[in-house]
């Protein structure tokens, strides 16, 4: 298993990060450069989580080895000494059993390096270019690039007065003359504590956020009326969303109107109308039988640039519209689904009803394993009780995080609940329990920021949405925090377990990944000070964050948040109350208009459709008749006949016509029945 372990994760995180990206990016729409960015930022975050318990475990497996070689120099040096040899000889060393997903040495420093450099270079360097690329108007490649080099003008700017004022002090004083790897060093601790400080914020939302939304989940009543609060600012939204579309595409139609098919601009409008939404392009088709000279006029038309902006405000309209629409179908179903359960409690037949018909057909898991009776069983009675114990669970661990984020630094006695569970496995080398504990750990750190990351919205500027509805912007800017937030997490999970010397001050064998971030002894304020202390900050975050301090100061200043007792909170949970039992009644109106025309169908459909095919089977055999009829009367001798000679073929006849047009009159108007329904 040498090295396969590594191997297999490394492939399933691989995935694990395609599927997310597929959740919240659009693979048909968006850039491909935007998509490979945003994925290969994402899975190297994912993979210093994934392979830094594999890291641990081949670290313990190393100390174990060093300790018997030193044990074994100590008895070569004092075998003269024959007590002290005795002692020795008695003391049988221990027995190093290697792990099952060992690393041979030598491939994670190079793993690791390669890692946290790229990692690096992404969030500093190419993502933020890609960031302005990727919301640029410009209408080629070489336009875009200018565009995304001038935005970020000031912020490699600020890159270059930094390090540039920190290479001319170093030369101006000689006592400061620092080698690469301490320049290195002193990189790493400032991208580490500036990931910190934001760590920290995001770490302390999230321990008391996620148990809180569990215990709420459980809340049927309260997710409800969240539901519905939900409901009347989206609704909001939605509206304006529609509003600013609806004035973009008034500014599309006249800037359409004015150049017209022989202006050199026109192309630039040409890919202006394909952003547009399919609708808005038909009523903004051009007249492609105009062609009257425009160049001799005196209009004013608008210029490069400024396309350029209307074709960003397009870009961004659409998608916002986009966003909004389909999640105002998503908030919907929610509402309808938890009236839903409400409904089925009180069930007698234990049998769960939904109040619409679902859109596709059950598949084979819904009739056979996920049964209506399973289904109320879980709706109404396992998952509420469920979520309150995963509420609780998530609440111990929150505990334990904040205790041992307040005391990791105590090594005697061990204060750190996570190290004192490490040194125990430590002593049994258990392996696996040290690499499950390792992972348990550092994923509900990662869920409590990573969660963070994906709920927080800075107003329209950064939104992730799932459904495909997150644009580009929003996924590049996820990639940036966390390849931001990951090194610096990763190691005060370290510091948690008492692996990392630079913070617990042991000699000890360190663990490849914090030997490639160097030695923070080289700034020893920061690795004795903030390192330390910063952390403890999270009990103020998480006191704040349980009374709610930050919703209640956005509610003070207008930003609409759901508060239980409250007047406004209350006008908009009945609004969005009133607004989901309309859509409700348009369903129903639209099921009811949908069962009548199959019930039309079932009961007349048949009929009519034979009644056709028997008039046509015999209006063909008597045509039939009628031609041979014809051929004979002009075989025997060349007569002179008229109409009423083939009075025998009924549709020709005057007494068919009427007959035939009863039937057509019969036909249509049964067309208008079936279409009017």
């Amino acid at each position: 298993m040498s090295g396969a372990a590594l191997g297999i994760e490394i492939v399933v995180v691989f995935f694990l990060a395609l599927f997310l990206l597929h959740r919240y990016g659009d693979f048909r729409k968006q850039q491909r450069m935007v998509l490979f960015g945003t994925l290969l930022a994402w899975y190297l975050c994912f993979l210093i989580v994934f392979i830094l318990p594999l890291d641990v475990s081949t670290t313990i497996y190393r100390q174990c080895k060093k300790d018997n070689e030193e044990r074994m120099a100590m008895l070569l040096r004092f075998e003269a000494h024959w007590v002290i040899g005795l002692l020795f000889c008695c003391s049988s060393p221990k027995v190093c059993y290697k792990p099952w997903s060992y690393i041979p040495d030598g491939i994670m420093p190079v793993f690791w390096r390669v890692v946290y450099w790229t990692s690096q270079c992404l969030t500093w360097l190419l993502l933020p270019f890609m960031q302005s690329y990727a919301r640029s108007g410009g209408f080629s490649i070489t336009g875009k690039i200018k565009t995304a080099l001038i935005e970020n003008a000031i912020y490699y700017g600020t890159y270059l007065l930094i390090f540039g004022s920190l290479l001319i002090y170093v030369a101006v004083h000689p006592q400061w003359q620092l080698s690469w790897y301490e320049l290195q060093t002193i990189g790493i601790t400032a991208a580490n504590t500036w990931g910190l400080f934001l760590l920290v914020l995001l770490l302390g939302y999230g321990l008391v956020e996620i148990p809180r939304s569990y215990w709420n989940a459980s809340r049927r009543g309260h997710l409800l009326l969240k539901t519905y609060f939900k409901a009347a600012k989206l609704m909001t939204e939605k509206a304006d969303a529609e509003e600013n579309l609806e004035d973009i595409m008034e500014e599309v139609r006249k800037v359409s109107e004015s150049i017209k098919y022989n202006h050199p601009l026109r192309k630039y409008v040409d890919t202006i109308l394909r952003k547009c939404p399919v609708d808005y392009q038909e009523k903004m088709g051009r007249n492609m039988d105009d062609y009257e000279d425009f160049d001799d006029k005196q209009n004013t038309y608008p210029s490069e640039r400024s396309l350029e902006k209307l074709h960003k405000q397009v870009i961004y309209a659409v998608q916002r519209h986009n966003r909004t629409r389909v999640q105002w179908q998503i908030l919907l179903d929610q509402a309808l689904h938890l009236e839903d359960v409400a409904k089925n409690e009180t069930s007698s037949t234990h049998q769960f009803v939904h109040s619409f018909a679902p859109a596709e057909p059950p598949s084979w898991f819904s009739r056979y394993v996920y049964t209506p009776t399973v289904e109320w069983y879980w709706e109404c009675l396992l998952k509420q009780w469920f979520y309150r114990l995963l509420a609780v669970v998530l609440s111990l661990f929150s505990v334990a995080v904040v205790w041992s984020e307040c005391t990791f630094f105590s090594t005697r006695p061990v204060l750190s609940l996570f190290a004192v569970f490490i040194q125990l496995a430590e002593k049994d080398y258990n392996y696996l329990y040290i690499e499950m504990a390792c992972f348990i750990t550092i994923f509900f750190l990662c869920t409590c920021v990573y969660s963070t990351v994906f709920r927080i919205r800075v107003f329209n500027y950064y939104y992730l949405a799932s459904h495909h509805q997150t644009d580009a912007y929003s996924l590049q800017f996820s990639g940036m925090l966390f390849c931001r937030l990951t090194p610096p997490l990763c190691l005060n999970f370290l510091g948690l377990i008492h692996m990392d010397s630079a913070i617990s001050h042991q000699q000890k064998e360190q663990t490849a990944y914090t030997s490639i971030m160097g030695s923070m002894r080289v700034l020893s304020f920061i690795a004795n000070g903030f390192y330390i202390y910063y952390p403890m900050l999270i009990v103020i975050l998480c006191i704040a964050t349980y009374f709610s301090l930050g919703t209640r100061c956005l509610n003070l200043l207008g930003f609409q948040q759901f508060m239980g007792e409250n007047d406004m909170t209350s006008d908009l949970i009945d609004e969005g109350k009133e607004l989901i039992r309309r859509e409700k009644r348009k369903r129903q109106r639209v099921e009811d208009g949908e069962n009548r025309r199959r019930e039309w169908k079932e009961r007349y459909g048949n009929q009519r459709d034979d009644y056709v095919t028997r008039n046509r089977n015999t209006h063909s055999e008597l045509k039939e008749t009628n031609y041979e009829a014809r051929g004979l009367l002009q075989d025997a001798e060349p007569l002179d006949f008229n109409a009423e000679m083939l009075s025998d073929d009924p549709l020709e006849s005057e007494s068919g016509r009427h007959a035939g047009g009863r039937y057509l009159s019969m036909s249509s108007s049964r067309s208008r029945i079936f279409d009017d329904v």
